[in-house]
C-alpha cells in the first residue's frame, strides 16, 4: 500500500506510480484513439450531410449519466470490500493481542509462552499468504522439526496453526493446568481469529458477478467508440481526442475498482498486510516475552 500526503496536491498531480492508470491503459488509449479517429474520418468524408447526427448530443448526455451511475455503484461496491477487509484485519490484530494478554496472565501457561508466541504469529503470516495464494516458509518460526513437515503437507495453512493452538489448550485443560473458564475465554479469541479469516476468504472468493462486469465494459466501449458521431459536427477531428479522454476517465474508474475489490494482494492499493503482520509479531513478542 502506498503511503502519501493527501494534502500535497502538486506532488500527487505530477507523480506517476505503478498503479497509475495511464501506465496501465496506454495501449488501450492508443487503440481507442486510432479507432475513434477512423470513425471521425469516415463520418466527415462519407456522411458529411447526415443531419440526424446533430441531435445525438442529448442522447449521449443521457447515456453518460447512466454510465456514471453504474460506475459510482461499481466503485462503492469495490471500496466496501476493501474497507471490510481492513476492518477484518483490524479484528485479527485485536484478537491476537487479546489472546496473548490472556495467555500471559495465566500463571500455569508460563512454560508454553514461546509456543503460543510463535503459533499466534505463524497464524497471521500464514493467513496473509493464504489470501495471496502463496506460501512463504521464511516468515514462519516452527516450534518443532516435525511441525514444518506437517505444515508443508497441510492444505489450509492458517487452520493448521489454529489446530495446534486448540490441541495444546485441550491438552493443558485435560491436565488441569487450564480451568474451564480460562479455556472458554481463550477459545473465544481463537474462534474470532478463525471467523475473521473466513470473512476474508469470502471477500476473496466472491468476485463481482461476471455478467455485471462484462456489461459495464461493453457499455463503456460502445459509448466511447460512437461518441465522435455526436461531437464531430462541432469539434471535427478533435472529437476523436475527446472520445479517447472520456474512455480514459471511465475505464480508469473500472480498473481501480477491479484492483481494490480483492484487497489482500500485493498491488499498490491493496491492504498493507505485510506491515500489519509485522505489527502483530512485535506486539505479541512484547507481551509474551
Amino acid at each position: 500500500m502506498i503511503s502519501y500526503n493527501p494534502k500535497n496536491w502538486f506532488t500527487l498531480i505530477f507523480s506517476f506510480s505503478k498503479s497509475d492508470t495511464v501506465r496501465m491503459l496506454w495501449k488501450q488509449l492508443i487503440y481507442i484513439g486510432v479507432l475513434s479517429l477512423a470513425i471521425t474520418f469516415a463520418e466527415l468524408h462519407f456522411f458529411p450531410k447526415a443531419g440526424f447526427l446533430k441531435n445525438l448530443i442529448a442522447v449521449y448526455s443521457l447515456l453518460g449519466f447512466v454510465i456514471s451511475l453504474l460506475l459510482v455503484f461499481r466503485t462503492n461496491t469495490a471500496y466496501d470490500r476493501w474497507w471490510e477487509g481492513r476492518k477484518l484485519w483490524g479484528a485479527i490484530v485485536n484478537d491476537s493481542r487479546n489472546l496473548a494478554l490472556k495467555i500471559n496472565a495465566i500463571e500455569s501457561l508460563k512454560k508454553e509462552k514461546t509456543f503460543f508466541n510463535k503459533t499466534i504469529c505463524n497464524f497471521c503470516y500464514s493467513a496473509k499468504n493464504h489470501l495471496r495464494d502463496k506460501t512463504n516458509e521464511g516468515e514462519i518460526e516452527f516450534n518443532e522439526s516435525n511441525e514444518q513437515d506437517n505444515y508443508i503437507r497441510a492444505d489450509h495453512k492458517p487452520i493448521f496453526f489454529m489446530n495446534l493452538l486448540q490441541s495444546k489448550l485441550y491438552e493443558l485443560k485435560s491436565k488441569g493446568r487450564v480451568s474451564d473458564i480460562e479455556w472458554l475465554i481463550l477459545d473465544k479469541n481463537i474462534n474470532s481469529l478463525i471467523d475473521s479469516l473466513g470473512a476474508c476468504e469470502r471477500i476473496k472468493n466472491t468476485p463481482i458477478p461476471y455478467s455485471y462486469s462484462l456489461f459495464i465494459k461493453k457499455f463503456i466501449f460502445i459509448y466511447v467508440i460512437t461518441l465522435p458521431l455526436a461531437f464531430v459536427n462541432q469539434f471535427s477531428y478533435f472529437s476523436a481526442f475527446i472520445a479517447t479522454f472520456v474512455f480514459y476517465a471511465l475505464v480508469s474508474m473500472e480498473v481501480l475498482a477491479e484492483e481494490i475489490e480483492d484487497p489482500f494482494g500485493e498491488d499498490d492499493n491493496d491492504l498493507p498486510t505485510d506491515q500489519i503482520c509485522e505489527r502483530i509479531k512485535q506486539n505479541v513478542n512484547e507481551i509474551l516475552n
